[in-house]
């Protein structure tokens, strides 16, 4: 007998450099992997913008890229962002009018439908979020 996987398994996998070009690019290249998935591009794109933006501000180390990951199972969309300061732990900051950033991880929690940090080997980490792309 056999067993073929009737569900196309969806993914993309990609490492940049972290640079706010990197992070734009990861930016672009989710909408266009999105686009050929036939899967709207809200709110993944802006959750990805700001994932890897943090990750080429706070996650930089000279020389060492951050890694992308797209992947669908069942109704979920997962974006994974991994950087090599494994050390800087992110966590929402508290919002004031007058600061002019530090407002990335409270738009990534008001859209996604979960999200966390994993520890990855030394010294890396990856934050994580997921949200439903049911029809």
């Amino acid at each position: 007998m056999n067993d073929e996987i009737s569900t196309p398994v969806r993914n993309m996998s990609l490492r940049l450099s972290p640079t706010p070009r990197g992070a734009r690019l990861a930016r672009l290249l989710t909408a266009e992997q999105l686009r050929s998935w036939g899967m709207p591009l809200d709110p993944a794109t802006q959750i990805v913008a700001e994932l890897a933006a943090n990750a080429a501000t706070h996650g930089r180390v000279s020389g060492r890229d951050f890694g992308l990951v797209l992947y669908v199972v069942g109704n979920t969309l997962r974006i994974e962002v991994t950087d090599t300061r494994g050390d800087l732990q992110p966590r929402p900051q508290p919002l004031t009018p007058e600061a002019e950033s530090g407002r990335g991880l409270v738009l990534v929690d008001a859209l996604a439908d979960k999200w966390g940090v994993t520890p990855g080997l030394s010294p890396r980490k990856t934050v994580w979020a997921e949200i439903d792309v049911s029809p």
